[in-house]
């Protein structure tokens, strides 16, 4: 066992001696190894054996499991099912399943015992078996970088962590472990099997690629490690990237700034992508043609563009924002103003009316002193100063009606169609219909978010002011970290 050992289940996996793990242990001599490195330092102990039901001689080896867990005073914990039936009924591969049933078996039982962390005996060997396969599937950096000490994996549990203590140690090494603290292993004869893709990578690919260069595991367990730090820099970025780029997200929808992603770069667009998806859709194993298929969407000059991505997902743009959503999810409205129900609303000043989603209008008569010029460098356009002079004493709010004009500021009084205004200012056209009008009479005043009307701009004349704005919903934004 490594000197370093304390430090690694200490620092590297987390771990802390007043809260139980459990610990998978299948009787082979990475699970036994890892058990008693465990008990051995000091660490509380939950055994946890799964009996794939594959082989006969599965069962003796939870019965030599359990013994060797008394014999050494551990709580341990049994189950299993029948692998082979789940992977036909959910048309998976055996390995699949397999995972599948014991990872569930292992996270239902932290929850049951308020455990820190699953723990598993996964060594250098695999995580050298593990890069093989990832870049055999043609995977990125995630892939390539292989398994951590510590990480989370949400499709099992959100919070608990999964720890490999082991993986810095040779299986060669493990077996001597065995040997000279009396764990007897049991083989197992699945693990000659070249049915399985792992097996054959173990024996065949890598021998072969050792004719080739004799220390070959280890250079990938160097290159594991220097894309570990290149990978966690990269997290790093994507996460800062994240929080500034989502507007809203909920469990069917993300919506992100396309002006702020169309300007990263390719690799930190996909990236992007990447995690909205697995966000909506923790399960999904995204190739590099999807994300290639989205990142082209994204640079492309189309305002109304869409694309199928993967698992029920798809991605569209809409004016200057991005969604990545399910196919059924109905898009927000609360990202603009909208009217209740297509209604119309009186108000007057002081006063303030609720419209949909969140959203308020505000009205007062202005008591702070503000110029002609401080109205029309006003960058806000959800806030507007109206020459009330000339005005009624009440308001309404409607939405807009067939012939519609509209005489905005800056063009000197020459009225403008309003459905012009909407396609000009590239507001959304599921957003056009329910958009709130601010009329005095047939007159529009004001559109929010857009200028007001030119005639009844403040002027140097101006002496009685009314102020209107409108305020957006709470923050319902969730900046779910880009997972590691």
């Amino acid at each position: 066992m490594p000197e370093n050992i304390e430090e690694i289940l200490k620092n590297e996996c987390g771990l802390v001696k007043d809260r139980p793990i459990i610990v998978g242990v299948s009787g082979g001599p990475d699970s036994l190894c890892l058990m008693e490195t465990l008990r051995r330092a000091g660490y509380p102990v939950v055994v946890a054996h799964f009996d794939h039901q594959l082989r006969p001689e599965s069962s003796k080896e939870a019965r030599m499991v359990e013994e060797t867990a008394a014999r050494l005073l551990l709580d341990c914990i049994m189950d299993g099912a029948d692998v082979r039936s789940h992977a036909d009924e959910n048309k998976m591969s055996i390995e699949e399943a397999a995972r599948a049933l014991r990872y569930r078996f292992l996270f239902d039982l932290a929850r049951q015992r308020n455990a820190q962390a699953v723990a598993v005996g996964h060594t250098a060997d695999d995580q050298v078996e593990t890069v093989l396969m990832h870049f055999l599937r043609g995977s990125g950096m995630s892939g390539l970088k292989g398994m951590s000490y510590r990480s989370i994996i949400k499709t099992f549990d959100p919070e608990i962590p999964i720890v490999r203590p082991l993986l810095d140690l040779w299986r060669e090494e493990i077996v001597v472990y065995c040997a000279a603290n009396g764990l007897q292993p049991l083989y197992d004869s699945s693990n000659d099997s070249l049915h399985f893709q792992r097996n054959r990578i173990r024996h065949l690919l890598i021998p072969d690629l050792e004719s080739y260069n004799p220390k070959f595991r280890k250079a990938i367990m160097r290159m594991s490690r220097s894309l570990q730090g290149d990978y966690a820099f990269l997290i790093e970025t994507l996460e800062n990237t994240w929080r500034e780029t989502v507007i809203a997200m909920d469990e069917d929808v993300i919506i992100l700034d396309f002006d702020l992603l169309s300007k990263y770069s390719l690799g930190l667009q996909r990236n992007l992508v990447k995690h909205a998806m697995q966000t909506l859709r923790p399960d999904v194993d995204i190739s590099f043609t999807v994300l290639e298929r989205a990142a082209n969407m994204i640079n492309s000059s189309a305002r109304s563009a869409r694309v199928d991505l993967k698992a029920g997902l798809r991605m569209f743009r809409e004016s200057e924002l991005i969604y990545i959503c399910t196919l059924d999810a109905e898009p927000p409205y609360n990202l603009w103003p909208q009217m209740p129900n297509g209604s119309s609303i009186t108000i007057s000043p002081p006063g303030q009316v609720a419209l949909a989603g969140g959203w308020k209008l505000n009205c007062e008569r202005s008591l702070l002193p503000v110029s002609w010029e401080q109205a029309e460098r006003n960058e806000d356009q959800l806030q507007v100063w109206l020459d009330a002079e000339n005005l009624p004493e009440s308001f309404e709010l409607r939405t807009r009606r067939q012939g519609d004009h509209f005489r905005p500021l800056g063009m000197d009084g020459h009225s403008q169609k309003l459905s012009d205004i909407f396609v000009n200012e590239k507001i959304p056209q599921r957003a056009r219909e329910g958009w709130p009008l601010l009329c005095a009479g047939e007159e529009i005043l004001w559109v929010p978010g857009y200028r007001p009307s030119h005639i009844y701009r403040l002027t140097e004349s101006t002496q009685n002011i009314i102020y209107f704005s409108i305020t957006r919903p709470p923050e319902k934004i969730l900046n779910e970290e880009p997972r590691q």
